[in-house]
């Protein structure tokens, strides 16, 4: 558990511990997209952790799936998003804003513009979605032509240019969960003929220029990325050659330096080892269904250089604390994960001195 509390470079930033605060959707942004001020102490009461990576936040009209959650393309956004940086930086911690854009995993109700979602191909993911009115069916997405994907990967260059200058010390890109990046990865979601589609260099196109595009616009050193290799969120199926595709993906990324590659790992060791092999920079890995004796076991194997946590972290605002001095833990309110106020966000009780 010692090596958890040791610093670590991540970009050009020293990291004041091994443990990062996953991303995590709350829905508890204002309707227009902007961050409240709980979301700012909500963070803040969470800076103890060396890395904070916020919840998804959309580039774009577009990239919104989810009822509330936060943007990063308005004056209003970014105003919002700098109370959230301010409040970590003064309570001593870091934070990267994570860019998301869902593509076919939403709903018209849940929009600004209440228009059809945009994805690699026609094709639905055959799952349901929380609306105002309940959930609802996804709905067919409608496909991107070429030139709408140089849009969109110039939205998220421009949501990483306003998430610095709302203080961020970087953003991630989220390529995993089933969301657009991953869409485009994918075998099942992806069956495009032209130069974004069928090959492994192909589908692996979008991911590259979006990171590319990141990077020329805000520098290696404040891009991260996400991806999930194997995993089925949101109706994905990447497909027999998925193995070798993130081989080849990874490498690509390798190329551009980036600040951190972020693994959400689903079980497959082997691939995982690889991953450590082929990628030069620091490594993070949030390993499903962990137990906590197992939270360093990545960590202790060097296949991880930053451990990142979820649930634990909602429940548990001084989690770095609690793990020092092997305290209980707080126990989290599901009901209260993506509904209410401050209500299972800022509530939750710190040791007593």
């Amino acid at each position: 558990m010692s090596k958890l509390f040791e610093s670590v470079k991540i970009g050009n930033i020293e990291l004041k511990n091994r443990l990062g605060m996953a991303p995590m959707t709350r829905s508890r942004a204002l309707p227009n997209g902007t961050p409240s001020d709980l979301a700012a102490e909500y963070y803040g009461q969470r800076a103890s952790v060396g890395l904070i990576i916020s919840e998804g936040t959309q580039p774009s009209e577009d990239g919104q799936g989810y009822t509330n959650t936060p943007g990063i393309y308005t004056e209003s956004h970014m105003k919002g998003w700098k109370k959230v940086t301010s409040k970590v930086h003064n309570e001593g911690g870091r934070i990267f804003v994570q860019l998301m854009h869902v593509g076919r995993v939403s709903h018209p109700d849940n929009t600004p513009h209440h228009r059809q979602a945009v994805a690699p191909s026609t094709i639905a993911p055959n799952t349901e979605i929380f609306t105002a009115q309940g959930m609802k069916e996804i709905p067919t997405p409608r496909a991107l032509s070429e030139g709408e994907i140089k849009d969109v990967i110039n939205e998220f260059r421009l949501a990483a240019r306003a998430a610095v200058e709302a203080g961020a010390d970087g953003v991630e890109i989220h390529g995993a969960n089933g969301y657009i990046i991953q869409q485009f990865l994918s075998e099942n979601a992806n069956q495009r003929q032209d130069a974004y589609g069928g090959t492994i260099e192909n589908r692996s196109r979008f991911a590259i220029e979006v990171a590319k595009a990141v990077v020329d616009e805000i520098g290696p050193e404040r891009t991260g990325i996400r991806l999930s290799p194997q995993g089925t969120l949101n109706g994905i199926e990447e497909g027999e050659s998925s193995s070798e595709m993130y081989r080849y993906l990874i490498s690509e990324l390798d190329k551009l330096n980036l600040a951190y590659l972020h693994i959400m790992h689903f079980g497959n060791e082997s691939l995982l080892q690889d991953i450590r092999q082929l990628w030069s920079q620091a490594l993070l890995v949030n390993r499903a269904g962990r137990t906590l004796d197992q939270l360093t076991v990545d960590l202790d194997n060097e296949l991880a250089d930053v451990i990142t946590v979820g649930t634990w972290m909602i429940a548990n605002p001084d989690f770095v604390k609690r793990l020092k001095l092997d305290a209980p833990l707080n126990t989290p309110d599901r009901n209260t994960i993506y509904a209410g106020g401050a209500e299972g966000y800022t509530d939750y009780p710190f040791l007593k001195e």
